[in-house]
């Protein structure tokens, strides 16, 4: 048998360890190399930003908008997700109709294209509404009385420097005579953070909801002027981030009814009689993600209230109110979407004049199948749901007949909705408005259909069924929140 042998010299070892070192150290530089280039490549530096169709709109209103600065950096995905948000950011300003971002990529730089379609911001409006709480209260419930109208003027400009500024002058004759007059300015710094708005108005009524009784509204009608109300307001407005917005709203109060609502309902302004003049002073936060504030799909917003009515001037009112919204929006597909909410109130004290109870029956704060039942309380919860099938969805040009730039184009989305709702108020004196829907649980659902255009209007069609039984059509045109 014979036995191999292997032997190294001290040298050659060294040498072997040395070209060891070396392949080595070439495949790293050659792995490093390839991975620092797929990186560069992969990432995308904003070298530019053009904005075209702003005839009016400054540059820089539009530009405070981007969620990405001028020589930032990032991965090529999370920059396309950037310029995304961004666009629905610009379309938020409801300054446009159609807000397209145009993107070139050079050698990982970016140039960015935002193309725009202005609206038409001087908009002299005839005015014709229900004056009721809402068109389902008015159709079922008011014999649907044309009497029960207000018609008028509004006149508005939305963009009167090209900074987002709004001018409005309201002048309404009919069922509810009003007068306002209103300015706001979104942003007053060079920064673009803090903004301010105010405001006067003016209204009298010769019928008025003097109580509520078994969950409706009661009015009491004359030919004598019934309330008389006015008033002044400021807002301080703050956007210290992109998506989070603060105000803080003082305004002052008067208001006077006739003693025949004194003599039918003493607890409408309670021991101050006839008159109630107040103070109120409020603070309120929204974080705000929606993709679209009028008709969202996507993202999620939060908005929290504090409001003091009476600051001890006039000591004629005294109350405290709480107010939250969440409502999460969830894209499942390309075609289906769902959102669920949470609305609550708390207030104090128990005790409160009639004008500042609210439960719940005002504006989107309802168990839908109750649309036509106001249920007064101090404190309230509400969870709402929605899952949405988008069914259709067009562009309407109309260029050819129609010349006015602003309004050729009419966009048109259909989408079918199941939905649901719970609800509960909680009313410390049901006795006074004799009321049977306050303190239990109510539920409430159906089917239904959203018409989504103009402006993103949305006419809510909709087929609801309580818990007792009743079911109902119900037509809602909403914007918002």
């Amino acid at each position: 048998m014979s036995i191999l042998r292997i032997s190294f010299k001290r040298g050659s070892l060294n040498l072997v360890s040395n070209k060891v070192v070396l392949i080595f150290v070439l495949v790293l530089s050659c792995c490093g190399t390839l991975l620092a280039n797929e990186f560069v490549s992969d990432t995308l530096e904003l070298r530019s930003v053009q904005i075209v169709g702003n005839g009016r709109t400054k540059d820089s209103y539009i530009l405070r908008e981007l969620s990405v600065s001028l020589g930032e950096k990032m991965p090529q995905a999370l920059m396309d997700k950037a310029v995304e948000r961004s666009r629905q950011n610009i379309f938020n300003l409801n300054l446009f109709n159609a807000v397209e971002l145009e993107k070139s990529i050079d050698e990982g730089f970016l140039d960015l294209k935002i193309v725009v379609k202005e609206r038409l911001y001087l908009l002299p409006l005839p005015i014709f509404f229900l004056a009721d709480r809402s068109f389902n209260e008015w159709w079922y419930d008011r014999e649907r009385d044309f009497k029960r109208t207000t018609y008028g003027i509004q006149m508005n400009h939305s963009n009167l420097s090209g900074n987002g500024d709004e001018l409005r002058v309201k002048a309404y004759a009919g069922f509810i005579p009003y007068v306002e007059m209103s300015y706001n300015r979104p942003y007053i710094d060079k920064r673009q953070r803090m903004g301010l708005r105010g405001g006067l108005f003016f209204s009298t009524q010769k019928t008025l909801a003097y109580r509520t009784w078994n969950d409706k509204l009661d009015f009491y009608n004359t030919e004598k002027r019934m309330r008389e109300r006015k008033g002044a307001y400021v807002e301080y407005n703050l956007r210290n981030a992109l998506y989070h917005f603060h105000k803080v709203y003082l305004g002052v109060t008067g208001m006077s009814i006739s003693d025949s609502i004194v003599d039918i309902n003493p607890n409408y302004f309670g021991d101050n009689g006839k008159n109630l003049n107040y103070f109120s002073l409020s603070y309120e936060y929204r974080m705000d993600k929606r993709d679209n504030f009028q008709y969202p799909l996507k993202g999620q917003v939060f908005q929290a209230r504090i409001t003091k009515y009476g600051l001890g001037v006039f000591k004629d009112a005294n109350q405290l109110d709480v107010n939250t919204v969440f409502v999460k929006y969830i894209p499942l597909s390309n075609a289906f979407f769902a959102d669920l909410g949470f609305r609550g109130k708390v207030s104090f004290p128990k005790l409160q004049l009639y004008p500042f109870v609210q439960g719940l029956g005002y504006r989107n704060n309802l168990v839908r199948g109750y649309q036509l039942n106001v249920i007064d309380g101090q404190n309230y919860g509400l969870i709402t749901s929605n899952l949405k099938w988008k069914v259709f969805e067009k562009q309407f040009d109309f260029s050819k007949f129609l010349k006015i730039k602003q309004f050729n184009t009419i966009p048109i989305a259909t989408f079918v909705k199941f939905f649901g709702d719970v609800g509960y108020v909680q009313n410390f004196f049901p006795e006074l408005s004799n009321s049977t829907l306050s303190n239990k649980v109510l539920w409430g659902g159906g089917i239904g259909a959203d018409i989504v255009t103009y402006y993103n209007t949305a006419l809510d069609i909709n087929y609801s069924v309580n818990q007792f039984g009743s079911s109902k059509f119900f037509f809602t045109v909403r914007r918002g929140l």
